[in-house]
């Protein structure tokens, strides 16, 4: 079983004016930080704002009467349940969906607004596989597999086919893989299409599975990663099969590098990405010397992403890069302390955002008090000068 540049074609062919054909753009801003000449695929914008539209309506489309009459199940964290079950009701297909505990409320709530039975069960998404089977069995389904089956992975591969249409020369593509299924497409259609391309897998540190294949080695897999789009632990054989001839190098990624992926994104693009769409950016962050000088094309895969995971994130590169600090200062408890603090902080342009006053901590002087001020900066300089001018007034902060 193979797959070509032909049966990706078909699949443009089949999906052409019921998907978004969705815009390719050069990243100026994204650019200069990575080094890279950067070019951004924006598959968020799809209706269901991820690329698996792709490969679930290419096998819906292909289905028989029969099969469509019995319906359709299919286990996912979120994005191919999403792309299904809104192409499924689209063409009057009952629909079934597996998930597992822990997907994003975000995703479960849009899954059963487009009309699919949501199924919760399983720790991830090989035990939500396991109910899923089981369950097609018991009902007599047609199982839409997310990543392990040649119509989806060619649904899939129209993401690099429009690519390459619109950038030709690309000479990069930095691709997530979970199950496979993306990276099996794309890198058919890039590689018929450009022999030189250069492919590269995105992997969460923490979810291994191609890598571990790779090496012929049992991966260790498991942990909470925001890019739980791909945290599989397991590649399907048949992507696999199709995928590793075709790839130059997997890169495993850290959390911190999806977490600003995500970050950058909002802050640059304006776009909201899910940590797993943002994996092609994390790997530009956390291998600049592999893509440096190189016309890259990352694929924004989804944009699912829970609003407090979002805020979280968000918050959270804000103290990565010291714009948001909280310093402890212990003074005299004596009136106006405070107000002088403050005052010092206000002249030099920070901006205080919470005040936490302790007196009884056993460190601190029984005539002292205790100040954890979190306050907002420009940027790191911009902390340091504050802190510097609280020490000369003599309040000698430390940051916590």
């Amino acid at each position: 079983m193979t797959l070509s540049i032909d049966d990706i074609r078909a699949a443009a062919g089949r999906l052409s004016g019921h998907i978004e054909r969705t815009p390719c753009r050069h990243s100026r801003t994204l650019s200069e930080i990575t080094g890279a000449d950067v070019w951004v695929k924006f598959e968020n914008l799809q209706f269901t704002a991820a690329y698996k539209e792709r490969g679930a309506l290419n096998t819906l489309l292909q289905l028989s009467d029969n099969e469509r009459g019995r319906g359709v199940i299919a286990a996912s964290a979120g994005n191919h349940s999403q792309g299904l079950a809104y192409h499924a009701a689209r063409l009057g297909i009952p629909v079934t969906i597996v998930m597992p505990r822990g997907t994003p409320f975000v995703k479960v709530q849009q899954t059963r607004a487009h009309g699919a039975e949501v199924v919760i069960e399983g720790d991830n998404y090989d035990e939500a596989s396991g109910v899923a089977k089981a369950l097609c069995d018991a009902r007599d389904l047609a199982f839409v597999h997310p990543f392990n089956d040649l119509q989806v992975m060619a649904g899939q591969g129209t993401v690099a086919l429009e690519m390459l249409e619109d950038v030709p020369d690309l000479e990069v593509l930095p691709i997530p893989i979970g199950g496979g299924g993306l990276i099996a497409g794309c890198a058919t259609a890039a590689k018929s299409i450009n022999p030189k391309i250069r492919i590269v897998g995105v992997e969460p540190a923490m979810y291994p599975s191609f890598t571990a294949k790779m090496r012929g080695v049992n991966g260790i897999t498991g942990g909470a990663t925001i890019a739980e789009g791909i945290a599989v632990k397991q590649v399907g054989d048949l992507s696999y099969a199709v995928a590793r001839p075709l790839i130059d190098e997997v890169l495993l990624i850290e959390e911190s590098h999806f977490e600003r992926a995500v970050a950058l994104y909002c802050n640059v693009e304006k776009t909201v990405v899910e940590g797993a769409g943002g994996a092609a950016l994390a790997a530009l962050l956390a291998y600049p010397d592999q893509f440096r000088g190189k016309k890259v094309g990352l694929i924004i895969t989804g944009g699912n992403i829970d609003t407090r995971l979002l805020a979280s994130v968000l918050t959270r590169e804000l103290v990565r890069e010291q714009r948001l600090v909280s310093l402890r200062i212990i003074g005299d408890d004596r009136p106006g302390l405070l107000a002088t603090v403050s005052t010092v902080i206000g002249q030099m342009g920070g901006n205080i955002v919470e005040v936490a006053h302790n007196r009884l901590a056993l460190d601190v002087p029984a005539k002292g008090a205790e100040f954890d001020i979190m306050i907002e900066t420009r940027d790191a300089q911009h902390t340091q000068e504050i802190m510097d001018a609280l020490r000369d007034r003599g309040y000698p902060p430390r940051a916590v």
